[in-house]
């Protein structure tokens, strides 16, 4: 709902970044304009093109949205804009992901019929190097050495509502040898705070990651 009131202000004929659509057309594409929930407060963050394109909200809009039946008056907190240098290195940096969704319907079936646990690790860890790939190509970046993924921890998966679709979401850490910057999103519904991710590359932010809600 709140991805749909920001939606309204803009005008849905004003920026294509914040709905990926154009008219009856998909923009199949990684979503530049994402829409989370952190620290108990709505959050929208934005990379590559749609640093430029948040623009037009701040701009065109009175701060007053409706929520489902509920009128709001939003108030910024803060506004971060930071450079961040995505490659890949030598060493390797250790992160979260929640609610990640790597699973289709066809993936699915795959995975199922895997029995033992470390076939399926091996699985999700090639569909988040392929995640890490599209997150890449979507902000124009290509990598010239080879991208690694390794899945340290991961919880038990637990069924969420996709588009009104069930999906098997997986709450996991990995370690991988990108850069990859806080908050951003890997998999299938990034743009609705799917499959976000957070650093924990600094003891003073062990917790950080729970600052990612659910």
């Amino acid at each position: 709902m709140f991805r749909g009131a920001i939606i309204k202000s803009v005008g849905t004929s004003n920026s294509l970044l914040f709905h990926n659509h154009q008219g009856d057309e998909f923009r199949y594409a990684y979503p530049l304009i994402q829409y989370k929930r952190v620290n108990q407060k709505a959050a929208i963050v934005c990379v590559s093109d749609g640093t430029e394109e948040i623009g037009k909200l701040f701009s065109g809009m009175d701060y007053t949205i409706s929520i489902g039946d509920r009128e709001m008056h939003l108030e910024i907190e803060s506004l971060k804009p930071s450079k961040y240098l995505v490659q890949v290195w030598q060493d390797m940096f250790v992160y979260r992901i929640r609610k990640w969704l790597p699973l289709n319907q066809e993936n699915y079936e795959k995975y199922m019929a895997l029995e033992g646990l470390a076939e399926k690790y091996a699985m999700l860890e090639r569909m988040l190097t392929g995640n890490i790939l599209s997150f890449a190509k979507g902000v124009g970046i290509h990598f010239e050495k080879q991208v690694e993924c390794k899945i340290t921890a991961i919880d038990e998966p637990h069924i969420v509502m996709y588009k009104d679709v069930k999906m098997m979401a997986f709450d996991a850490e990995f370690k991988s040898n990108v850069s990859i910057p806080d908050y951003i999103g890997l998999g299938k519904g990034v743009s609705l705070g799917f499959g976000t991710v957070v650093g924990k590359y600094e003891k003073k932010d062990e917790n950080k990651d729970n600052n990612v809600e659910e």
